[in-house]
Parts: C-alpha cells; structure tokens; sequence
C-alpha cells in the first residue's frame, strides 16, 4: 500500500476514536432551528396578535372537529328526541363495523381488555381488582342490567357511574357500541347467572 492510503486510514480511524465516549457540553446541530424550537404561544398568556389579548380561542360557530361523531344518537345512545334511550344497537354502527360479528368479536376484544379486571370474564363481577380489595360490581347478568336499553348502557361506558369511570377518551365510540354488543352476548350465553333484583 501507498503511504497515502496508510495516512488516509490513519486520519479515518482518529476521527472514530474521537467519537467514542466523549460527552459534549454543546448544544446539538440542528440544520432546521425553527422545527427544533418553534415559537408558540401558551395557555393562558397574553397575546399580542389578538385584539381582545387572549391566547386562547373559542372554537368557530358551527364547526365541528374532523373526529366529533356528529349523529347525536351515535355519540350519546339517546334516541334523536334526547328523551330516552335507544333501545338497541344503532344500524350505523352495524354497518361501519362490517357485520353484527364483526362488531360482536371486536367487543370480546375491547371487553377482555378493559372490562374483565373489574366484571370478570363472564360478567359476574368478580374481578381481580375486587379480589384485592375494591367494590363489588353489579353483575353484568342482574335482570335491571339486562333490561336496561342498549343506549343506556353504552352512555354508561361513555359516562361512567358510581365507581366505574368515565371510558369515552379511552375507548373509541365504534368500540364502546362493541361492548354493548359482546355484553348483550354474554348476557344470552349465560341466562341464569343473574340476580333476581
């Protein structure tokens, strides 16, 4: 080999050694600046921009977010007059989901994730956070519950009562309206595991 491909593999491997376990005091190289630290404003603080000086803006009139389920029967289970409940599964929601089966093993899922610790795999209430400790839940099969309208229950999920919490941020709307649906089954799969309350 030439000496200067020596001197080339020289300077090529002192510039990885230099690399090695060194822990630099300078702030990283950033080529966009402005990604890297955008300006903005905070909650709460004043701004300049605005004439009435608030940062933060009421939505406009009427709009509605690309995400907001905008059938209010689909959104709260109450029937479109909002003075009761609907009394079972919306068919929009049958539809978006592809089938009833669909919609039924996608609740097993959703249920087995969120609702098993606390009503249990059958529904009976006794899950494992009641095992350590925490309060019974009424049992998914107690005749109020199978009795009480689809709408009902999903707002309950949406909502929540008593010690149950409120699931509407956690679980998506499509998925709460499975679990009333996978609930309804579990419900006719097991008749008389239910209180006469």
């Amino acid at each position: 080999m030439t000496p200067r491909i020596h001197i080339c593999l020289l300077l090529g491997l002192g510039a990885l050694s230099a690399c090695r376990g060194q822990t630099s005091s300078e702030p990283p190289i950033v080529p966009l600046r402005n990604m890297h630290q955008q300006q903005r404003y905070n909650s709460q603080a004043e701004s300049a921009f605005f004439s009435d000086g608030r940062t933060m803006r009421t939505p406009v009139a009427h709009t509605v977010a690309r995400e907001a389920e905008i059938d209010p029967v689909l959104s709260t289970g109450r029937e479109a007059s909002g003075v009761g409940y609907v009394a079972t599964i919306p068919e929009a929601v049958i539809v978006r989901a592809g089938s009833a089966g669909a919609l039924l093993d996608r609740g097993e899922g959703r249920y087995n994730i969120y609702c098993t610790p606390c009503h249990d795999g059958t529904g009976a209430g006794q899950g494992t956070v009641v095992k350590r400790g925490m309060p019974t839940p009424p049992s998914l099969h107690d005749e109020r519950i199978k009795h009480m309208p689809d709408g009902q229950l999903f707002a309950t999920i949406s909502n929540g009562v008593r010690n149950m919490p409120a699931y509407r941020a956690q679980i998506p709307l499509e998925d709460r309206w499975a679990i009333v649906s996978y609930v309804r089954a579990l419900e006719l799969s097991q008749p008389n595991t239910g209180s006469a309350k």
